[in-house]
């Protein structure tokens, strides 16, 4: 008889055969294989065990070969499901260990230095103790939660669930409805706020609110309409006092922190189409208080500002606002901000003025299950396919393509589904603001804070992403679409095909599902690393350390401006969940006014919903010189330089970039 095992870190304990026959009879219970007299079955499989141990000479047999010789027995004798169930079992339980291993790593990683997959993200003891509790809760998701084909699908590389520390905690964002809270006053934990009555305490209040909701939610707090919401206080004041009053939200929002002190709230403002006086002083003094900057005027990393461009309001010399958007022209070629959402665009035009964006593109509008409209909504979560593996695994063949993506995009589909209900079942009293607080639409009909949020939730969207098509198209035709018309034309094909997958889940489920370009951060590098260790390094595709953003041409694909706008503009009528296009300049254009509309009017041309204009701002931390900066300041010689430059969808300093997108920064060409 055997007398000692070695367990898998090392120890030697003593041999207790009846966790052999424990383990086989669980299979056969989970399995119903064996009808009757399960103990005897179970106790002549430990004997087979036993004896293939003695026969093989294990003085000190290990856990994984006794493991090994279980499965074999229960194969040999017949009973393939209990096999299969013990397999299922022993995979499960790998899994469990190696996430608390994986985890250990992690925390002591989190002690010495915050992880930067989101550039937001400080490095303040608060930052990394809320690290290393996500770290444990995305442990605990996959082993207790998601079921093993989800989990797999995401270990694999097939898809990636975003955020899976907050699974089964809450949702994603919100445009808030701000106005709502300002007519009755609202409630925080600790009390009552009164109604604002001047724009000092409304611009105060609204960043209480952006603040409040954030620490409910694991994604990003939008204001659809801050002129019009703000109008009424800024109506009856003077210009300095709508200034002071927007200085001081521009500065709460760039130093306000929420969840635990780890970053300050990502805040998005939508504005400019608001005519009404105090719509126009909002909107006038919000860009002059963001152009002036910070306390030495340097360039505020939040709020997005989100300039709606709309003909007839503010699109064309002798619309009302016109002169507003020549402003935000201006400080945008000083600040990368604001960006501009195009209420002309074909899909956007059928709701007016109404569609609002967030800084990361997010974009929600239709709604099977209530009004459509964007307040008081947002994205519930969302899935990311990975589309250069699933051109890698079809060698080329399009059908294979194209059945590997149906798949995938239905797998995507359930998982969400999946993550849905587990939502839905929230109660209120888990979202306190967001849901006491009636800021979520459908929150009306939820009384009690035991009460389930699903009336709420039915008015968001969950939302299927995709990464790298330009890296897909290198793999199926040799060429991506910024290189070839055809390839151009596939890439509107297959992004089309997923949109068709999305609204045919609409229709089963009866839910708002939608299709995201994904903004990817952190992932962008996973992907790439787990293709690479699979499919090995390929020219165009897995040599680079980050996959491109959903549609974009490629950041190092020499392209000029106005053919990188045309070829990513047909893009974003299939992403209904958000889109954004970029171009990159070689320096601020402050005296190019001109260029900078030019730029704006083409995207409106080429229908996107969605664009920015990126350049680098470089700033000395120690005299406050603005410029392209190299090494040093050539002011004052300091090498203390703040570089900012924007990430998916937001402004960060490059110290906070995670490597991959460093890497990706390093290769960005100037678009001429």
């Amino acid at each position: 008889m055997f007398t000692s095992i070695r367990k898998r870190d090392g120890r030697i304990v003593p041999f207790d055969r009846s966790k052999i026959t424990m383990a086989v009879l669980k299979a056969f219970n989970a399995t119903k294989e064996v009808d009757r007299d399960a103990d005897l079955a179970a106790e002549k499989i430990t004997i087979e065990v036993l004896r293939v141990l003695r026969q093989r000479q294990c003085e000190l047999p290990e856990v994984e070969q006794v493991q090994d010789i279980v499965e074999e027995t229960l194969m040999a004798a017949g009973y393939r499901q209990t096999a299969r169930a013990y397999i299922l079992y022993r995979n499960k339980r790998t899994r469990f260990r190696e996430g608390k291993s994986e985890l250990m790593d992690i925390v002591a990683e989190i002690s010495k230095e915050a992880l930067n997959d989101n550039a937001n993200v400080g490095n303040s003891a608060s930052a990394k103790n809320f690290q290393i509790g996500c770290a444990a809760a995305e442990r605990y998701n996959f082993t207790r939660l998601i079921s093993d084909k989800f989990t797999l699908a995401h270990v694999r590389g097939d898809i990636h669930i975003h955020d899976l520390s907050w699974y089964n905690l809450t949702t994603n964002c919100l445009q808030i409805p701000l106005d709502k809270l300002f007519q009755s006053g609202f409630k925080t934990q600790h009390g009552w706020v009164r109604p604002p009555k001047r724009i000092s305490t409304a611009a105060v209040l609204t960043a209480i609110v952006m603040q409040t909701s954030q620490n409910d939610m694991f994604g990003g707090q939008s204001i659809p309409f801050l002129d019009t919401y703000l109008a009424p206080y800024a109506e009856a004041a003077n210009e300095e006092d709508v200034f002071q009053a927007m200085e001081g939200l521009v500065y709460n929002m760039s130093m306000m922190h929420s969840r635990a002190g780890g970053q300050v709230v990502f805040s998005s403002f939508n504005l400019g189409t608001d005519t009404s006086e105090g719509g126009r002083k909002v909107t006038r003094n919000l860009l002059l208080a963001y152009n002036a900057g910070l306390g030495r005027g340097e360039t505020p990393i939040f709020p997005n500002i989100i300039f709606r461009v709309k003909k007839g309001v503010n699109f064309e010399p002798g619309d009302p606002n016109f002169d507003l958007f020549q402003l935000a022209l201006k400080v945008a070629a000083k600040h990368m901000n604001p960006t501009f959402s195009f209420m002309d665009s074909s899909f956007n035009t059928p709701y007016g003025e109404q569609v609002a964006y967030m800084g990361c593109r997010s974009r929600v509008m239709a709604n099977r299950r209530g009004p459509e409209i964007t307040e008081g909504r947002g994205n519930l979560s969302f899935t990311t396919v990975n589309l250069p593996r699933l051109a890698l695994k079809s060698k080329g063949d399009a059908g294979k393509f194209y059945s590997l993506l149906s798949n995938v995009v239905d797998l995507a589909i359930r998982q969400l589904y999946h993550r849905y209900k587990i939502q839905a079942a929230l109660k209120a009293k888990d979202m306190p603001f967001v849901i006491g607080q009636k800021l979520y639409l459908g929150s009306e009909e939820i009384k009690s804070p035991c009460d389930n949020i699903e009336p709420a939730v039915v008015n968001g969207t969950l939302a299927v992403g995709f990464i790298g098509l330009a890296e897909a198209l290198k793999a199926l035709v040799g060429a991506h679409h910024g290189e070839d018309d055809e390839a151009q034309k596939l890439g509107l094909e297959i992004v089309a095909f997923m949109r068709q997958k999305i609204d045919q889940a609409c229709e089963e489920y009866n839910l708002n599902y939608t299709l995201l370009a994904t903004p990817a951060e952190g992932l962008s590098g996973r992907f790439t690393a787990l293709d690479r260790k699979e499919f090995g390094k390929i020219s165009g595709i897995t040599d680079r350390e980050y996959y491109t953003n959903s549609f974009h041409v490629p950041v190092y694909h020499p392209v000029s401006t106005f053919d990188k706008i045309r070829l990513e503009g047909p893009y974003h009528k299939y992403c209904n969940a958000g889109h954004i296009s970029y171009v990159e300049m070689a320096s601020p254009p402050v005296h190019n006014p001109e260029a900078m509309e030019a730029v704006v009017r083409h995207m409106a041309e080429c229908d996107v919903g969605y664009g920015g204009i990126n350049f680098p701002i470089d700033i000395c931390s120690d005299c406050g010189f603005r410029g392209v900066i190299g090494n040093n300041c050539p002011a004052c010689g300091s090498d203390e330089i703040r570089r900012i430059r924007r990430i998916t969808g937001y402004l960060s300093t490059v110290d906070k970039f995670n490597y991959a997108k460093k890497k990706e920064l390093e290769d960005r060409l100037v678009h001429l």
